[in-house]
């Protein structure tokens, strides 16, 4: 019944060749924490399909990604990630670039365990030219309608990021816009859950149970992980980290640039990650971003 584990723990179920799903959305939201245990791993050649952020960017310049399938990869205030523009000019990735609706259909057909599921998103567009591997498909009924037939985005591994959870796998995200985090968990045969607070078990009030998801039966693992989604923002814990992104992202101009990075705040651990950005003290103060 206790599904507590730490990073470590989780990223060792993990392996080469795996579709590894990322929840969030761009700089928010994003399971950091599990990700930098990733980076330190000898993980590679993996698929990763996410609403992309600076994980993207940060998997691909460790030479981690074989494919990416996506809506797109930004850190919004700072348009284009850095190193996935590297990475996509250099040629080194298979892609699935995606509209953002087909995007979610797929998960969506996954978590349903349908083969694809029919929309109208993408028709008229460039979509299916750069991914001939998608299929239409005519509606049996009497309109004969021909629509885009998304094939599901299964995972093999769903890592995630929340406000709170319990030792049981119950989770809670008490942000504004919960994103579509619930679709990774149901697409996922394993999902791990990195968390700013961790309880023995969640005594909910019905206002706090409607910030619950998706089911317990979902989470493989829950990590305790304070400070986890930074440098990207993590709901009412905290903002994100312009001023780190920004270093982050001059990095990419340098040479070594990324070696220099991952030596200076992914190497040594997430416990030397959290004091070389001022510590929770800190990291809890940064500043809500408005959208």
């Amino acid at each position: 019944m206790n599904k507590q584990m730490s990073a470590a723990e989780a990223v060792a179920r993990i392996e080469s060749g795996m579709t590894i799903g990322i929840g969030g959305w761009g700089p928010r939201r994003k399971p950091m924490a599990l990700v930098r245990e990733l980076l330190r791993s000898e993980v590679k050649d993996l698929t990763i399909v996410a609403y992309g952020g600076p994980e993207v960017g940060m998997l691909c310049a460790a030479g981690k990604v074989k494919k990416l399938i996506f809506g797109f990869v930004t850190m919004d205030a700072i348009p284009l990630e850095p190193y996935y523009r590297k990475a996509r000019e250099a040629g080194q990735l298979e892609l699935m670039e995606l509209d953002e609706g087909m995007f979610e259909w797929g998960l969506r057909a996954a978590g349903m365990r349908l083969p694809f599921l029919p929309t109208r998103c993408g028709q008229g567009t460039d979509v299916m030219k750069h991914n001939p591997e998608i299929k239409t498909i005519q509606s049996p009924y009497a309109d004969g309608e021909v629509m885009l037939a998304m094939p599901a985005l299964k995972l093999d591994v769903a890592l995630l990021h929340v406000d709170r959870a319990d030792r049981l796998g119950n989770v809670l995200n008490t942000a504004h816009d919960p994103l579509f985090d619930d679709l990774f968990a149901r697409a996922a045969d394993a999902c791990y859950v990195c968390t700013e607070v961790l309880e023995d078990k969640f005594e909910l009030t019905a206002d706090e149970a409607r910030y619950n998801y998706f089911e317990r039966y979902l989470v493989t693992g829950v990590v305790h992980s304070p400070g986890g989604g930074h440098p990207t923002y993590c709901g009412k814990s905290y903002g994100w980290d312009m001023e780190h992104l920004k270093k982050y992202n001059a990095s990419a101009a340098e040479e070594s640039g990324w070696q220099q990075y991952y030596d200076e705040f992914i190497a040594a651990g997430e416990d030397a990650y959290i004091a070389k950005n001022g510590g929770m003290e800190r990291i809890a103060k940064l500043r809500q971003p408005i959208f």
